[in-house]
């Protein structure tokens, strides 16, 4: 019944999805000129030969997705990539990671005539999904095709756990047609299993595998030299709730280290001017990256308002904080920082990343804070227990390299699947 109800409303309510375009269009959240992907069209010609579409929900998602399409690549460079996103922001940071030869499209709603449209035009051989991204009508269209499905990276939340056991009819369905499941740990594969997948396996998680960041190291003298010898910590990926939190920091800390500078990078640009008003409005004196304004000495705040350049940040910042988890975003992935050699540290809110938290912390490579934690207190810590925050950087910096078994295991799954298109 509610699988029918989906349909319908996906089907016939078109008028809505097409407000809600519009509207997202409106409030920057969609490129106007490629809104047309969303509804499944394209003025991008499908190359010949075999295809692979990769779907990756957002940036967390596209940054986990690079080491494979890296690894795709060199398997088959005859073989086709077509990766699409649901975010603008993933789609401006990929335009300058992307290899040439990786097409890139704006993932269509799930209304049933836009995927149908998507998927004629394609014509995908192989289907690979990061993390939890479940679309009933993409699912079921993709094996009416017989094209096999492969979830990586695959992990449920335990509330979206809860919602797809509530809808057990529906979740069967769904589940049932997927052709492998790639779970990150034992816990997220017994998930999948009870929810109906018909074939699991553990791989590990994906995001350990990722890269270092590349860096620019012009961008990185330029900066340096700016900060000269000065205390610096980074709040990396700031949604709106933890800036004040941030800015209030800075300001019960400089009292007891006069030299100290706060960068704040939000996570998305456009709200770099919200941020230097907030910094202003309690007396901070602020500098912002996309004015082309300096580090002064009399900068307490930068606000490095940019995209694609955080690891810029994180190879000048010894201190990290791993925004998203003081409010209920989930958390940012900690692994990018740890490959910086930094100490890194974040708040409680870290469900997207739990399993990497849970894991640094075994590790002694981070540490979180709890619900009545300050951020003020832990960073005083740091500043000064030298022997604490060397443990933390250089046990991070351990745990970082270590990753590379886990994307051999989980191609290694994926291989069978491969060699069928060959």
């Amino acid at each position: 019944m509610i699988r029918f109800l989906y349909r319908t409303i996906m089907t016939i309510g078109t008028p809505v999805i097409e407000l809600i375009l519009l509207i997202r269009v409106w409030l920057g959240k969609e490129d106007p000129t490629r809104v047309n992907e969303r509804r499944g069209k394209t003025q991008v010609a499908r190359p010949a030969g075999e295809l692979v579409w990769l779907h990756a929900s957002s940036v967390g998602e596209s940054v986990t997705a690079l080491v494979l399409i890296e690894k795709l690549t060199k398997i088959n460079s005859s073989m086709t990539i077509l990766l699409t996103t649901g975010t603008l922001t993933s789609a401006k940071l990929l335009t300058t990671r992307l290899p040439k030869s990786v097409i890139h499209q704006f993932a269509p709603l799930d209304r049933p005539a836009w995927v149908q449209t998507f998927l004629n035009h394609w014509s995908p051989n192989l289907v690979l999904i990061m993390e939890s991204e479940f679309w009933p009508t993409q699912i079921q269209q993709i094996k009416n095709r017989d094209i096999p499905i492969i979830i990586v990276n695959a992990r449920l939340s335990k509330r979206s756990y809860a919602r797809w056991q509530w809808t057990r009819k529906m979740s069967r369905s769904i589940f049932g047609n997927l052709d492998l499941v790639i779970a990150t740990n034992p816990e997220q594969a017994q998930r999948f299993i009870n929810l109906g997948a018909p074939c699991v396996e553990v791989g590990g998680n994906l995001k350990r595998s990722a890269a270092k960041l590349s860096l620019n190291k012009k961008s990185v003298a330029e900066i340096s030299k700016q900060v000269g010898g000065r205390k610096i910590w980074l709040a990396a990926s700031t949604h709106e709730g933890e800036d004040l939190t941030v800015i209030r920091t800075q300001k019960l800390l400089q009292h007891q280290f006069p030299d100290l500078l706060t960068i704040i990078v939000p996570r998305h640009p456009k709200r770099g001017s919200s941020i230097q008003r907030l910094g202003e409005a309690n007396g901070l004196c602020v500098s912002r990256r996309t004015l082309n304004e300096e580090i002064t000495l009399e900068t307490n705040l930068y606000v490095a308002d940019t995209l694609g350049e955080m690891s810029i940040f994180f190879d000048i910042a010894p201190f990290v904080f791993v925004a998203g988890s003081l409010v209920p975003v989930g958390g940012h992935n900690p692994i990018e920082p740890a490959h910086f050699n930094c100490s890194i540290f974040f708040g409680p809110l870290m469900a997207k990343n739990q399993e990497i938290a849970d894991e640094m912390i075994r590790s002694k490579a981070a540490l979180q804070m709890d619900a009545n934690g300050s951020l003020a207190k832990l960073l005083e810590d740091l500043f000064n227990d030298n022997e604490l925050a060397t443990m933390l950087s250089n046990n991070a910096k351990e745990y970082a390299e270590s990753g590379n078994a886990i994307l051999d295991s989980v191609f290694g799954s994926i291989t069978p699947f491969l060699k069928s298109l060959r």
